[in-house]
């Protein structure tokens, strides 16, 4: 057991750590609003990811054939939602000015959109079953639960490494610096949409 939840830690970490759109977007938010609303982004992952080892480990089979047949649906709302935050990301205010705003970004708003684009990565879905269908496969009942909290505390150590390293940095750009950057990010979320789309 200890040995499947090691494994399973590291396939969190192995899925985590490539920085695509999520990680781009915890990074822009960890710059633009802080280590509370990149952490909450980051965890919306983390969760995601959790849920799908669920499905994978447990084996549920009707769940995974329909979310296999409707990657094509999910792809296309992921790369919506990654357009309308490219848009977001554009326009967004400066930190003063963010912060000025009556409420902000609340970490659920973070967690939550997080956690929606994470489950329509096509991607995710199909490493998680490969993965997780192949571990479970002559386990103990006991086991998917261990691969499961392995999967999520794996993940979490990287965004909880990512907004740590972002926060630090953080302190050290100016104004036209976090500009700069606020405005690649959003270029770079519209870059990964239309590859989905592509794809």
């Amino acid at each position: 057991m200890d040995s499947i939840f090691l494994k399973s830690v590291l396939i969190g970490l192995s899925i985590a750590v490539p920085v695509g759109p999520i990680g781009l977007l915890c990074i822009q938010r960890t710059l633009d609003h802080g280590s509370r609303i990149g952490l909450a982004t980051g965890l919306g992952a983390a969760v995601a990811d959790a849920l799908y080892g669920a499905i994978g480990a447990f084996g549920v089979t009707a769940l995974i054939t329909l979310l296999t047949g409707a990657r094509p649906q999910l792809a296309v709302g992921g790369a919506i939602f990654l357009l309308w935050l490219a848009w977001r990301t554009w326009r967004g205010a400066d930190p003063q000015q963010a912060a000025a705003v009556k409420g902000g970004v609340k970490p659920w708003h973070a967690f939550g959109g997080t956690f929606l684009l994470t489950l329509s990565n096509p991607s995710t879905i199909l490493s998680f079953i490969a993965v997780f269908s192949s571990l479970a496969h002559g386990l103990s009942t006991a086991s998917p639960g261990w691969m499961i909290a392995g999967v999520f505390l794996g993940s979490t150590i990287w965004w909880l490494v990512l907004v740590a390293l972002v926060g630090r940095l953080r302190v050290k750009l100016t104004m036209s610096h976090l500009r700069i950057l606020r405005r690649g990010s959003a270029l770079l979320l519209a870059a990964f949409a239309a590859y989905q789309l592509a794809a």
